[in-house]
């Protein structure tokens, strides 16, 4: 008997949605979850970097991160916990061969929350061109409750949202 591919695409989705359900499970893209760290070298070849303090024989000029891809990971809300800690997970792409991060600041005002992320380059220094690929992971300060939030990175808008994991 054959089913056609309408048939056959009603029913696949039918099925997908029947067993999903409302469950915020983990998700299956492990750049997704909170916690998740490459052991070794992550499979887009993205190197992972800190902020590091500066060296102090060199004067800097500071600018704003470029990044491609933030993407927010909230913990999982349990219903024995009140609050949970959020992480963010920044790619993109430095300019030169002596760029580096510098620092990340934050303000909460409520479900807003306000961040700067800066990039430095010697001052003094002659760089090389060569565009390096990396992914930083940063820590959002507070616990944040079940609720919708907005994350302003360097004037870029991201909402995110922080759900209950319900039981099966």
């Amino acid at each position: 008997m054959k089913m056609g591919v309408a048939s056959l695409t009603a029913l696949l989705l039918a099925c997908v949605t029947a067993c999903s359900g409302s469950n915020t499970a983990p998700p299956a893209d492990p750049e997704l979850r909170f916690g998740h760290r490459y052991e070794v070298s992550p499979p887009d070849g993205y190197r992972t970097l800190t902020i590091d303090v500066p060296d102090g024989e060199h004067t800097f000029r500071y600018f704003p991160v470029t990044f491609e891809r933030v993407v927010v990971r909230p913990d999982l809300l349990h219903l024995e916990t009140d609050t949970v800690a959020v992480e963010i997970l920044v790619t993109g792409h430095l300019p030169d061969a002596c760029m580096e991060m510098h620092a990340f600041d934050q303000k909460r005002a409520g479900n807003i929350v306000t961040a700067t992320l800066q990039m430095r380059r010697p001052q003094s220094q002659v760089c090389a061109i060569s565009r390096r690929s990396y992914r930083l992971y940063l820590m959002l300060e507070g616990g944040f409750t079940q609720g919708h939030y907005t994350l302003k990175l360097n004037d870029t808008i991201v909402p995110f949202t922080v759900r209950l994991l319900e039981d099966n």
